[in-house]
């Protein structure tokens, strides 16, 4: 496991969505859906990204865009459309004033929109789950990114959205995931844009150590252990390690292994099941440290998830 990985197993706990556009303006809609991730790929004509707090965002045919954050923003022909659409968490659909547009707006096997022929056309993927390990991912990135898109992709994402077979939605959510990993790459791989452990990743010394920590976070790691598994002196690891990820190596583990508790957590297991999978000798000891980061008990964590 690696950090893009675990953006990926926590933000699928609950699925994704993918569903094909199909409009001819004036068209827009507000998207209240609470998706922590949405990944956009315009195929035909143009559209416009409001964000709650920023200026409009163009995509034109050929593009991607991810957007994160679960607050509201609009989707539209134009930045002057006013919107038509309101978008629910659940992706259900209505009219601005609540009337419900769930039939008739279908247009078929997960295509939707007003007209069939569709001058602007979209395939659209929002993620759904909630995910502490995903939020370092999800936080690196701006409300709106916007690149070229993979167009191998995009198209057979597209033209498998419109077909309905055994697997398809395991199939689909595979497509989807292959299509945001190639787009988070493309965009982190600007060293402008990159977090910094996600630049460590790439270091001789350290990117073999991070996949260490990630993989086996319940091992006893110590500095030590870790500089001589990569094949360093402890004191040049621990002064590495800290210059790139930005950290000392055993906060930054403690971090990681707390966010993968909280997910476990969140996904009903029992604490005692964490403290072990996640390298804590006891219930307690995850407790006392889980607090300290968290603010509440794990317990306390698990029954507000429910």
């Amino acid at each position: 496991m690696d950090a893009l990985a675990g953006l990926l197993d926590g933000i699928r706990a609950r699925g994704a969505f993918v569903l094909r556009m199909r409009l001819d303006p004036p068209w827009s809609m507000r998207v209240c859906d609470e998706a922590p991730l949405t990944v956009i790929c315009q195929t035909h004509g143009r559209a416009v990204i409001v964000p709650a707090d920023g200026q409009p965002v163009e995509l034109t045919a050929g593009q991607l865009a991810l957007t994160r954050g679960t607050e509201p923003y609009v989707f539209a022909d134009d930045a002057g459309t006013r919107p038509m659409i309101v978008i629910h968490p659940g992706q259900r659909c209505t009219t601005v004033s609540g009337d419900d547009l769930r039939f008739e707006m279908s247009l078929g096997v997960r295509t939707w929109g007003n007209s069939s022929t569709g001058a602007c056309r979209s395939v659209i993927g929002a993620y759904e789950g909630h995910s502490i390990v995903g939020a370092r991912l999800l936080d690196a990135l701006p409300p709106v990114a916007v690149m070229p898109a993979d167009p191998a992709l995009v198209t057979l994402l597209s033209h498998e959205a419109g077909r309905d077979g055994p697997g398809q939605e395991t199939y689909l959510d595979r497509l989807l995931d292959l299509l945001l990993i190639t787009a988070v790459r493309a965009w982190f791989d600007r060293d402008e844009a990159a977090p910094t452990w996600w630049r460590a990743e790439h270091d001789a010394l350290i990117g073999p150590a991070l996949k260490l920590m990630y993989r086996n976070p319940s091992h006893p790691w110590t500095v030590q252990r870790l500089a001589a598994t990569v094949g360093c002196s402890r004191a040049a690891f621990a002064r590495r390690f800290t210059d790139l990820v930005g950290e000392p190596p055993i906060a930054f583990l403690t971090g990681w292994r707390l966010a993968l508790a909280a997910d476990l957590l969140h996904s009903g297991a029992t604490v005692a099941a964490v403290a072990h999978q996640v390298g804590y000798g006891s219930p307690f000891a995850l407790s006392t440290a889980f607090k300290r980061v968290h603010g509440v008990s794990p317990q306390q964590h698990r029954t507000a998830a429910r």
